[in-house]
């Protein structure tokens, strides 16, 4: 089955050169040279995942990824692709919604690696995942604590709060959260680190509590205020 990929890229050449080079026979490719004309496509097709520059005409990468996950709901996996390679340009990808982040030059054999491994991740049908006063849909994307407050997530947060919940009250090691959001056990552990924030300071805004443990040199674990609860799924 093909892969059906948008790519979005004012620069001409170089979404050539992608064209070329991930071919037909695998990906059933779309392209679009700024934001307004990919916000149209996005709103009347689907795709597996959605290659993103940050630095588009009229409409921004980041703004378009905002529109995406607020305006449209999309869950589309996003793969942010720029020369804007500082840590703060990369929490606000982040923060936006967008599931990885790749800094210009790269080489395009990466490229296609991180958009196979985002399209074979499929989000489980399990419903109503539980630990103590913490809950996650899968199906929905919603957390709630305490049946009450309750927040969406978007983006890697969503794979990330599905591994912590479903691991609760073991912790989740680095090579197995690097697998859950690229598909290898090796990945970024800078960018693992700015994934986890991301997901902290949300739990932390919406439940005043962040959630997440740091487990120092193997992972992280839900850390829940109540450390009483018991976890399990219905």
């Amino acid at each position: 089955m093909q892969t059906r990929l948008l790519i979005v890229e004012d620069q001409t050449a170089l979404a050539e050169n992608l064209f070329e080079f991930l071919g037909e026979s695998h990906y059933n490719l779309d392209f679009a040279a700024d934001g307004l004309t990919a916000l149209h496509l996005l709103a009347s097709r689907t795709y597996d995942v959605v290659v993103l520059d940050v630095m588009l005409p009229g409409l921004s990468g980041f703004e378009l990824c905002k529109r995406m996950r607020q305006d449209l709901k999309c869950s589309t996996p996003i793969i942010f692709m720029t020369a804007k390679g500082d840590l703060p340009d990369k929490e606000e990808g982040f923060e936006l919604g967008g599931d990885d982040y790749l800094v210009k030059p790269f080489a395009l054999r990466e490229l296609q690696l991180r958009i196979d491994a985002l399209s074979r991740r499929g989000t489980a049908g399990s419903t109503g995942l539980t630990a103590g006063d913490l809950s996650y849909n899968p199906d929905t994307l919603q957390a709630k604590y305490k049946g009450q407050h309750s927040v969406e997530l978007s983006g890697t947060s969503c794979r990330i709060m599905e591994s912590l919940i479903r691991s609760y009250p073991k912790f989740v090691s680095h090579e197995e959260l690097s697998n859950v959001i690229w598909g290898i056990d090796d990945g970024d552990t800078h960018t693992l680190r700015t994934h986890v924030y991301t997901l902290r300071k949300l739990l932390q805004k919406e439940f005043g509590h962040s959630m997440v443990r740091s487990i120092h040199g193997r992972g992280y674990r839900l850390e829940l205020p109540d450390s009483d609860t018991e976890a399990g799924s219905r």
